[in-house]
């Protein structure tokens, strides 16, 4: 899957993401955290049933299979950062509120290879060199002091991204990556609609074809 069409997708939202982490910053997120008590496991979380994700993800744009999220000890998810990237993949950011590094997820179908992954550029570093190694099914990808994973789920790619995050935090996040239980689910699309807008109904154009804007004769003719 080529990496410009990412790029030109995340670019759309890039400012939002900004605003999203300085308001996590401020605020804390308290209520953002995936934390389940005495589940130290991303396989001891039950997932919603698939219906549930497709229902409240259609009203994004977001595909149900490309619905992932993740937890790592000290952050919280800024879920003014969640939305739509390509397609209809999914992008979601989680802060450490202490140290101001992040995490980011981004979801996209595709499949990889051994050869793929290493002449796809790394996100932050896209003309440096890439060592790909597999690490017990998942692909830690590394240049130029750069880090970043890719778990693979059927036919869904989904990056694991840091801004001054430690490859540790990313590949906990990495080994965290899983389809979100029915909590999880509320928090992930909490700051987006849960219905999808409706277009606005313009009453000055003709009923057919493709004519200009009706102007009503006004009392001058």
């Amino acid at each position: 899957m080529p990496r410009s069409r990412l790029l030109r997708a995340g670019a759309s939202v890039a400012t939002g993401v900004s605003i999203a982490l300085c308001a996590v910053l401020l605020a804390g997120c308290a209520s953002g955290r995936f934390d389940v008590p005495g589940s130290p496991g991303a396989s001891d979380i039950d997932a919603a049933e698939p219906g549930t994700i497709a229902e409240r993800a259609e009203t994004t744009g977001i595909s149900l299979d490309l619905v992932y999220t993740t937890e790592v000890d000290g952050y919280d998810l800024a879920p003014q950062s969640v939305g739509r990237v390509s397609a209809d993949g999914m992008s979601a950011t989680w802060v450490n509120t202490t140290t101001g590094a992040t995490v980011t997820i981004r979801t996209d179908r595709g499949e990889l290879t051994e050869a793929s992954c290493v002449d796809m550029p790394l996100w932050d570093a896209p003309d440096q060199p890439v060592t790909c190694t597999d690490e017990d099914g998942l692909w830690h990808r590394s240049g130029a002091g750069f880090h970043e994973y890719i778990a693979v789920r059927d036919e869904a790619l989904i990056w694991l991204i840091g801004n001054s995050a430690s490859p540790s935090d990313l590949l906990a996040a990495a080994e965290a990556v899983r389809a979100p239980s029915d909590a999880e689910l509320g928090v992930l699309f909490s700051d987006l609609p849960e219905v999808a807008p409706t277009p606005v109904e313009r009453g000055d154009l003709p009923a057919d074809g493709d004519g200009a804007p009706i102007d009503p004769v006004g009392p001058g003719g």
